[in-house]
């Protein structure tokens, strides 16, 4: 055998089995992809300990300490962004940290093939989430706050990690159950995000510091999480992290791909985010941007599918079958989806139904709740059936539904909403937990952190480009807000000349100011609230219609998908114990 042949990916594999423990050869990329009952896999059945749950837990705490940062870019944001006086600009908030996510994801998930998974785990927890949690709760400014959740989209790099090492130290018939783990505690962490950011800001008052006290929590998690990982993800060296020098590793990363992802994504994101905001179309900020970042994304098409066949878009990822490439557009739907709730829902309950941002949480924190039990119970179904296929395309279809519902709501249907919080719980749950297993099983297994990374990136992908398109949507209505008020307030006393005053002061909830206008009542304050609300509805319906389109063209793709039934096996790529502490009886 050849040097090259020795270091290839596939030889890899082959002789790393006793690091990986291996017992038997792993099925084939044929077999995975067999849809057939057939008999059960021969494989032994292994006997797993603490020393493998304590390693998914530890991964699973840095999702919840993510998911706390997420919500507290996201239900959080526009109070945050109102404290520093620019509530316009909540979005640069979360949107690093998808851009991030969306960049980094693939670079770390090629790098732990060479250098390990442990390290890209635990340096950017440490020093991506915990120190930009930091700088976020002591932010003097607008522009320090953007920069610390810049600094926390570092740690959302490895997030594509977690859920390799869930897949990799299980059995591959409980595969689902580990995604379901990493969904629960996704919903766990926003779930607590939500009571926490709440009870803190309960008023939603944008001059208080409880953002501050928040932050600061988060970047406890943030280290516990590191610490625990370091302690207890031990898992054996792979072939390539011993045999290569650094700089044979480093030769191997798609640098070009890199540098053509980051800047057409960065100038593709910030271009879509201006328009509306405040820009038009033909403004050359919008246009020559955007223009320039599809440049670049046309760059990345050409140099992957051309120049790097084994870059970040891995060939063999896409020629073994069809469920790869199909999962990519279904992960990328769901991130749409996801960052629409995400961003909108919590939005539009606080400003159209609640005053109390408690309450707030605790309604959104229904959805977090139903999705982790719709996660287990979807990762039962796969597990015990060996079927994702219908589990995908009834989640698409609970989305819709959601997105359908939100449409129709208005300032009088706060009981409703209580009740969607049902559907859009259970999307969440079944979706990601079916599409990462269906991708990790129809792929080979030496190309699982690869592919892991690829879902993970086109989901935040879908969530940047999700964010763009809904901001454009939101803001195109929301510039009309003074005329709508001025319309319904001058009528009644107000100067035109204080219209702008009124509205400004109607938004923050500042009733001083308000009082301090001349010709203000009562009656008039009501009805620029209620004209003000009226203009939110219309704002919001755009975003849900815009959600619903994408998932209900998600949901018709995924039915292209077939159940890799032979891949479920109990077979582990990766354990973290001895073989004969597995196998013994």
């Amino acid at each position: 055998m050849s040097l090259q042949e020795e270091m290839s990916p596939s030889a890899q594999v082959q002789e790393s089995k006793p690091v990986a423990l291996v017992t038997k050869t792993a099925p084939s990329q044929t077999n995975q992809n067999d849809t057939s009952d057939g008999p059960e896999s021969d494989d032994p059945v292994p006997h797993l300990h603490a020393k493998t749950f304590l390693a998914v837990f530890a991964v699973c705490l840095i999702y919840i300490a993510q998911l706390i940062s997420l919500v507290g870019a996201g239900a959080q944001g526009q109070t945050i962004a109102s404290h520093f006086s620019s509530p316009t600009q909540s979005i640069w908030f979360s949107a690093p940290i998808t851009i991030l996510t969306v960049v980094l994801g693939p670079i770390t998930s090629q790098a732990a093939d060479y250098w390990g998974r442990k390290w890209f785990l635990v340096i950017p927890t440490f020093l991506g989430g915990g120190a930009g949690s930091l700088i976020v709760s002591r932010a003097p400014s607008m522009p320090i706050a953007i920069l610390g959740f810049a600094i926390i989209g570092i740690g959302f790099g490895s997030q594509p990690l977690l859920h390799v090492v869930t897949s990799e130290v299980l059995p591959r018939r409980w595969r689902a159950w580990g995604q379901a783990a990493d969904m629960a505690s996704n919903t766990l962490g926003a779930a607590v995000g939500l009571y926490v950011g709440g009870a803190l800001n309960r008023t939603g008052d944008p001059r208080g510091e409880g953002f501050r006290v928040y932050f600061l929590i988060n970047m406890a998690v943030y280290v516990m999480a590191a610490a625990l990982c370091w302690w207890v993800y031990n898992p054996p060296k792979r072939i390539l992290q011993k045999s290569l020098s650094t700089k044979e590793k480093l030769a191997r990363l798609d640098w070009g791909g890199y540098f053509f992802l980051a800047v057409g994504l960065v100038l593709f994101s910030v271009g879509l985010s201006y328009s509306k905001n405040p820009c038009e179309w033909r403004d050359p900020q919008v246009w020559a941007t955007f223009a320039v970042g599809m440049l670049f994304v046309t760059g990345l098409v050409l140099h992957e599918t051309w120049m790097k066949k084994d870059g970040m878009f891995h060939h063999e990822l896409f020629t073994g079958n069809r469920n790869f490439a199909v999962a990519m557009f279904c992960v990328f739907s769901e991130g749409v989806a996801f960052f629409a709730a995400n961003t909108y829902f919590a939005f539009e309950v606080s400003v159209l139904y609640e005053s109390d941002a408690l309450l707030v949480g605790v309604r959104y924190s229904l959805i977090m709740i139903i999705a982790a039990v719709f996660a287990c119970l979807t990762g039962w179904y796969c597990a015990a059936t060996r079927r994702v296929k219908s589990a995908t395309f009834a989640a698409f279809g609970l989305f819709m539904a959601f997105f359908i519902c939100m449409a129709t709501t208005t300032r009088r249907t706060n009981t409703p909403t209580w009740g969607y919080t049902i559907l859009l719980g259970s999307a969440l749950g079944a979706t990601l937990t079916t599409l990462v297993t269906v991708a990790q099983l129809s792929t080979p297994p030496e190309l699982i952190s690869v592919a892991s990374g690829l879902i993970i990136s086109i989901r935040s992908l879908g969530g940047t480009v999700g964010l763009a398109i809904y901001n454009a949507l939101f803001h195109d209505v929301m510039k009309n807000l003074g005329s709508n008020v001025g319309k319904v307030v001058v009528p009644l006393g107000i100067s035109p000349d204080d219209v702008e005053m009124f509205v400004t002061a109607l938004e923050a909830q500042d009733h001083k100011t308000l009082e301090a206008i001349a010709g203000v009542t009562a009656d008039i304050i009501v009805a620029g609230a209620i004209a003000l609300q009226d203009t939110f509805v219309v704002a919001f319906r755009h975003v849900w219609i815009a959600g619903a389109c994408f998932v209900a063209l998600a949901a018709v793709v995924s039915l292209l998908l077939f159940d890799p039934k032979k891949g479920f096996n109990m077979h582990i790529d990766a354990s973290v114990e001895k073989e004969e502490d597995l196998y013994s009886v």
